[in-house]
């Protein structure tokens, strides 16, 4: 996608740079070849084979026994709490992790799973005092502590592969699970330079997402112990996630999987040059670039240069600063380039 040209308004032909998230991405015409020509059966019945090499696939990437494909990052991170705890048992988690805030509270009411938030620090890790100081003895007045849930990448921010040893650890020695809540797995292991199954590692379930950085138009895949994956699918089934013949967009999946990790890449690499170029306009203040993310304060200005982005065909999520930019494999060099042409209209 070239950049939008100044002074019309691309939105009408489709024709956007968009930021507001790497969840935007359109199949390509590879992507779409592959949907089209896809083998096909009836995943509840168990006989879509490719829905098969896709579970295969991932769990072979990562380094788990089994997999089971789901529609969505929510359902996966669902699944796999209703696979580890039981009514009345608590799962640990950051106080501003997806999971707590923004998967309509799931778990507690559909699950009956009890979440205990702690505190995040600014690096995305949890306070892992703070974890040790909530886990409830075994009391017939407390919660049964079941779970450690960790988001990796969280605003984009890659956690250490010692940081999640350390949270291993520590949920070991006090005999809790650990899920991993995935979504952006993919760009922590490019940024951090190793295998994705490097960084599933330490978990007993891992949440994957396709529709985001790697482009796929839908579907997430939940890994992990045999045991927890068969107990995932079953859940799957309960909360409506059984599909038919769902090897149409495993077929994307796959395809995703195969070609789009690496690149993941040249999008950390936008959003260090959008961020750089962000950091030069007067009065614009850049919060941080992590991975594909771009924090950024555009002062009391903000509203009006989002609304000018937007008639020029630049989609930006906000209109009240900070804001997130987020790249992904339909913003090119030329949009990045484009973009702060715009924004730069406005020192």
């Amino acid at each position: 996608m070239t950049g939008a040209a100044l002074g019309r308004n691309p939105c009408q032909d489709g024709d956007v740079i968009d930021f507001r998230s790497d969840t935007v991405t359109r199949p390509g015409p590879a992507m779409r070849r592959a949907i089209a020509d896809a083998e096909v059966g009836d995943d509840v019945w168990g006989d879509d084979p490719t829905v098969h090499r896709l579970e295969e696939a991932a769990a072979e990437l990562l380094g788990k026994e089994a997999a089971v494909f789901v529609p969505s990052g929510t359902q996966s991170n669902l699944c796999a709490l209703m696979a580890h705890c039981r009514r009345g048992d608590e799962y640990i988690v950051g106080e501003h992790a997806h999971t707590y805030r923004y998967e309509a509270g799931g778990g507690a009411v559909l699950g009956s799973i009890q979440p205990q938030p702690v505190r995040m620090l600014d690096s995305g890790e949890l306070d892992l005092d703070h974890v040790r100081a909530v886990i409830k003895p075994d009391d017939d007045h407390f919660a049964h502590s079941r779970l450690l849930a960790l988001e990796n990448t969280h605003d984009g921010k890659p956690l250490s592969l010692d940081y999640q040893k350390r949270a291993a650890a520590l949920a070991a020695e006090h005999g809790l699970a650990l899920h991993l809540d995935g979504a952006r797995l993919w760009n922590a292991a490019v940024a951090l330079g190793v295998a994705p199954a490097d960084v599933a590692e330490p978990f007993d379930t891992v949440s994957v997402c396709l529709s985001k950085g790697l482009g796929a138009p839908v579907g997430s895949v939940l890994v992990g112990r045999g045991d927890l994956v068969r107990g995932a699918r079953k859940w799957r089934k309960m909360l409506g996630g059984g599909m038919r013949q769902a090897g149409i967009i495993a077929a994307a999946g796959l395809y995703a999987l195969t070609h789009n990790i690496n690149r993941l890449a040249d999008d950390h690499a936008r959003a260090a040059r959008l961020a750089e170029g962000l950091s030069a306009i007067d009065g614009v203040t850049v919060g941080g670039q992590f991975t594909n993310m771009v924090f950024v304060d555009l002062g009391p200005r903000t509203a009006a240069m989002v609304e000018d982005a937007a008639a020029n065909g630049i989609l930006i999520s906000g209109h009240a600063s900070p804001i997130r930019m987020v790249t992904h494999l339909d913003i090119s060099d030329d949009d990045i380039e484009t973009t702060l042409n715009l924004l730069s209209k406005h020192q």
